[in-house]
């Protein structure tokens, strides 16, 4: 499959960080040239690898893409805070979009991406539609084997080098502090801007707890996805569901 062309940039944050980001046009007649959508991947994800491609590649036939590397993750510098600093990358990915000439910008996210979205959305504003996919309701949660492990990988210095030696990933070492406002607080601070949650009811990291804490937090307009048989975050997302919220993006509830 050949995927939608994209231009890469070099975005910098508020913070001096480098962003490795690329950016899709437009690719059908029929695609919103207004809209500017944000991608905001998962934990270790990249926005190089091939299914975060094939994910832009869809949304890209509802308008045009910025698709970005977080902080600490493949070619971008400084390291992964795991969600609190990573608003500062949104924010540079999302200055972009406006630069490129899209008036109306929607956050993507997925997983750690989607806790990223929902704060940035609530703390510093500035967007017209968000989605969370596979997201976390609150920090710290280790009530799944997967999370186990990444709370392993983010805690101890041997799963911070396994993380930077496998998946090119810079984990930054110490405690938050202080502890960054949770996704589900923050869901509370986004209206009136249209918030989806898009939940598996098979995913292994979060159960679906986290989708309705989510939306319980939230205020109108918010809708709540349960997708049957869906697993976690993008490499479980099928073409169908991100063509499903390529056209939500287009006319999302006020």
């Amino acid at each position: 499959m050949s995927f939608a062309p994209n231009f890469p940039v070099m975005l910098r944050t508020e913070d001096g960080v480098r962003i490795d980001a690329a950016h899709t046009p437009p690719a059908r007649r029929h695609a919103d040239p207004e809209l500017g959508i944000v991608v905001a991947h998962g934990f270790t994800g990249s926005w190089r690898e091939r299914t975060a491609r094939r994910i832009v590649h869809v949304l890209s036939g509802y308008g045009g893409v910025i698709a970005f590397d977080f902080r600490g993750h493949g070619r971008s510098g400084g390291e992964t805070t795991v969600g609190d600093l990573e608003i500062l990358d949104v924010e540079a990915a999302v200055r972009h979009a406006r630069v490129v000439g899209y008036s109306r910008i929607a956050l993507v996210g997925f997983s750690m991406g989607a806790a990223v979205a929902v704060r940035h959305a609530g703390l510093r504003g500035g967007v017209d539609a968000v989605v969370a996919v596979s997201g976390p309701a609150r920090w710290y949660y280790r009530g799944t084997r997967p999370m186990r492990q990444v709370h392993w990988a983010i805690e101890q210095p041997f799963g911070r080098w396994a993380a930077r030696v496998a998946k090119r990933t810079r984990i930054a070492r110490g405690q938050w502090d202080p502890i960054p406002m949770p996704p589900h607080e923050a869901a509370g601070l986004i209206a009136p801007t249209p918030l989806l949650i898009v939940h598996g009811d098979a995913d292994a990291f979060f159960p679906l707890e986290h989708a309705h804490q989510l939306y319980a937090g939230a205020r109108e307009p918010k809708e709540l996805w349960i997708e049957p048989g869906y697993g976690h975050a993008e490499a479980a997302a099928s073409p169908e569901l991100i063509h499903r919220i390529g056209k939500w993006l287009s006319s999302p509830p006020s």
